[in-house]
């Protein structure tokens, strides 16, 4: 606890610090991107239980579940259109303001929802709009994301882009962990508390994103529009595969996510129907493990930011599929050593809490490995396109992946698809280990 706290003062020293030796426009940018990190903290905490209100308050099945996953990565598949549309949008704080209303607003019809489901109507009706809803509410990812990289890279030094980015995003995760108990406890005293916590949600939301649009951004050079969007997007997509074609170790390096993809995408819903079926934990339980690897993680992210920029990308990927692996293989133990006890309302399992230690270490490294590895492969001028194809073929394996899982746990039960899971992430280690010792012989060559 002292450690912690010297940790704190420490940090909190250094940001004071930095902040008087800002210049006033980085100063207010600053102040406006912690404010939308916070409330973007606060509303990403409650949306971390999000498939649990959908299994437990909804009563989804198992394959609407696994739509619920499908619809914040299938957006992805849009990356390349939204990425030209945006380059043709001159006035982009007002875009912000519109995108934001247009897929938060919908969050507000969940007030009318039933606290009943299947008394009032039991042909699905609710679980769809709650899905369709949410698609909606994804749809601002491939909009937001970028927007928030150009109005920072406009207003920051590149000295401090670093140290004012890494300040905003630990008080988003820390109010996100704050959001994510509070909300597990709320749940567990009224099970339909999403009802009236979700509009309100999609409100905070909202104003997040207009907080984010009063940064002073100004584009620096007037929009020249050469081709249709169309044959831009065309255009964009034969780089795309000209790339993978080409670089032979950047296109290992997807194979190998594309492996660990599907272990991922694949058992997501399969945990939640776990949880809920096989162990029937309560929302204070599931807080608690969500809360317990992103705590860890944030910890180590330090550690392994060091370490990702001294390694090629696909030995620090190898840590990170092994993680992973570790993570399910405990999690399937637990059906077979559910040996555990009870800690202020909350089930401590032995066997998950070593399970989510690996998926801590997991989080630390995937967070790292997802938004800058594909950038070790090509030139400072290509990364964008380099990560296009990352985000594209993510939006591609959302499509099947984890309507499979279900599939599987319908025919093999949890054992089958956890098994199958590990496997796919052992080929994945196996992959990256076999290009690294290819590239070698080849430069020896």
């Amino acid at each position: 606890m002292y450690v912690c706290s010297q940790f704190y003062s420490k940090k909190r020293r250094n940001m004071k610090k930095i902040l008087r030796e800002l210049s006033v426009s980085e100063r207010k940018t600053f102040l406006l991107h912690t404010g939308y990190s916070v409330i973007d903290g606060i509303v990403l905490g409650v949306l971390a239980l999000n498939e649990f209100v959908m299994i437990k308050g909804l009563l989804a099945s198992n394959y609407q579940l696994s739509f619920l996953f499908q619809t914040a990565v299938l957006v992805l598949l849009f990356s390349v259109l939204f990425n030209e549309l945006l380059k043709r949008i001159a006035k982009k704080k007002k875009m912000l303001r519109y995108v934001g209303f247009i897929t938060r607003f919908p969050l507000l019809f969940l007030f009318f929802f039933p606290e009943n489901v299947l008394e009032v109507n039991n042909s699905g009706f609710y679980q769809i709009l709650f899905l369709l809803i949410f698609l909606i509410y994804y749809l601002a990812q491939p909009v937001v994301l970028p927007t928030i990289n150009l109005f920072l890279k406009s207003k920051y030094s590149h000295s401090n882009f670093g140290k004012l980015f890494g300040y905003s995003t630990t008080a988003q995760k820390v109010f996100m962990l704050i959001s994510t108990f509070l909300f597990g406890l709320l749940l567990d005293y009224d099970n339909y508390a999403f009802t009236y916590v979700y509009p309100i949600l999609g409100i905070l939301s909202f104003s997040s994103m207009v907080i984010l649009s009063k940064i002073d951004f100004v584009a620096d050079t007037q929009i020249l529009i050469e081709k249709s969007i169309w044959h831009s997007i065309r255009d964009s997509n034969i780089r795309l595969f000209d790339i993978l074609r080409q670089n032979k170790p950047f296109r290992d390096f997807e194979l190998g996510f594309i492996l660990y993809g599907f272990a991922w995408m694949a058992t997501f819903a399969i945990i939640t129907i776990f949880f809920e079926k096989n162990l029937h934990l309560n929302y204070s339980s599931i807080a608690f493990y969500k809360n317990s690897y992103n705590t860890f993680a944030i910890f180590l992210l330090p550690f392994f930011g060091k370490l990702i920029g001294k390694i090629d990308p696909r030995k620090f990927a190898m840590y990170t599929f092994s993680f992973m692996a570790l993570h399910l293989f405990f999690m399937a133990l637990t059906e077979y050593i559910p040996v555990h006890f009870e800690f202020l309302n909350i089930d401590v399992y032995y066997t998950l809490i070593i399970s989510y230690i690996f998926y801590g270490l997991f989080t630390a490294t995937m967070g790292l490995l997802w938004f800058i590895g594909s950038a070790y492969f090509c030139e400072d001028n290509e990364v964008a396109d380099y990560q296009s194809i990352h985000l594209g073929l993510t939006g591609v394996r959302g499509i099947l992946f984890p309507i499979v899982g279900v599939f599987l746990y319908e025919i093999i039960d949890y054992s089958g698809v956890f098994a199958i899971s590990i496997f796919s992430l052992l080929l994945a280690v196996l992959l990256m280990f076999v290009s690294i010792q290819r590239n070698k012989v080849a430069k020896n060559d």
